[in-house]
């Protein structure tokens, strides 16, 4: 398998904003896996962000796939490491002026400081943000995935020192971090070199409130993260008979009302928003193979007062009833 068998092409010349990707996990480049993946960052990250020297230990194969989106001088990456350890090489490199956030999805990342050579573990639903200072030792666990961001580290230098920031990922800041991070990676090749560096802004103060585990809320640029955070938390309660609102505003630790100036500049209230989720979910139960539940039992598993309720607000949204649009389907 070739190097650009792994690469995306990218265009030339200076843009705000970049994909990149790279997948060294093949057998037949596991053993030359770190320079196929920095010869795949050169190329489509750029001088901009240099990678630093690297020192593997162990058997030395650097298995890895990246996919990140480059943002002016940010990045973030969503990594699986299939088998990694190593650190960098010297007493210096360029990522030294950067800072790391590693939320870890699945396994383990560990860190060795080269001060203490105290050990840090970051297991799956953790998260650490870190000054990418002088080289550290590391090594990732088989089969670990971990969203990472790269950013400057003069803008956090005041809040994070030398010291690592350690927490869980369900943290309210941390989860609005990462909705933020999802809807950049998502709209990248449609920003605006303007509109780039406002979602790098952004991101910048949304890691300052992971650090501080407070944020600005009445900073308008984050809004969109709060809303967004509010609608991953709500998809994955949608059954929750206790799903409103407020509910959400606790989880994030802000008020309504701030909860739903975000929810302003969308297309729903919150609570329209979670009504329509719920819809969503009951028509596809409608058409689900196999035996179909009652309109009163997908009335009552989806939290709808009553199936009186349930057939109102189904045919409102779809314009006919749940039994008609059953029918139809069939």
């Amino acid at each position: 398998m070739s190097d650009t068998e792994h690469t995306e092409p990218q265009p030339e010349g200076p843009a705000p904003g970049r994909k990149f990707f790279v997948d060294t996990t093949a057998p037949t480049i596991a053993g030359n896996g770190f320079d196929v993946f920095r010869r795949a960052w050169e190329a489509q990250i750029g001088e901009a962000l240099p990678l630093p020297p690297w020192e593997p230990v162990g058997s030395g194969e650097f298995r890895i796939r990246v996919r990140a989106s480059k943002v002016h001088d940010t990045v973030i990456s969503g990594i699986y490491g299939e088998l990694m350890a190593g650190g960098t090489r010297g007493t210096s490199h360029h990522l030294e002026d950067r800072v790391l956030v590693h939320v870890m999805q699945r396994g383990e990342w560990r860190f060795v400081s080269p001060r203490n050579r105290g050990e840090t573990a970051v297991p799956a639903g953790q998260f650490i943000v870190r000054h990418n200072g002088p080289p550290a030792r590391f090594e990732v666990a088989p089969h670990s995935t971990a969203k990472v961001l790269i950013l400057p580290a003069t803008p956090l230098s005041a809040l994070i020192r030398d010291r690592a920031t350690v927490g869980p990922a369900d943290s309210p800041e941390l989860r609005l971090l990462m909705a933020y991070t999802e809807m950049v990676a998502a709209t990248l090749g449609d920003l605006t070199p303007a509109g780039a560096r406002a979602a790098r802004n952004s991101l910048l103060e949304l890691v300052k409130g992971v650090l501080m585990q407070t944020f600005d809320d009445t900073e308008p640029l984050l809004a969109p993260a709060l809303a967004q955070a509010a609608r991953d938390i709500a998809d994955s309660r949608l059954t929750d008979p206790d799903l409103s609102p407020a509910t959400l505003a606790r989880e994030l630790k802000v008020s309504v009302r701030t909860l739903h100036r975000a929810f302003a500049e969308t297309d729903d209230s919150v609570a329209a928003y979670i009504r329509r989720r719920r819809l969503e979910q009951s028509r596809l139960e409608l058409t689900a193979p196999g035996t179909r539940p009652s309109v009163s039992e997908i009335a009552a598993h989806w939290q709808f007062a009553d199936s009186s309720h349930f057939v109102r607000a189904f045919k409102k949204e779809y314009g006919q009833t749940p039994a008609e649009y059953a029918r139809r389907q069939k």
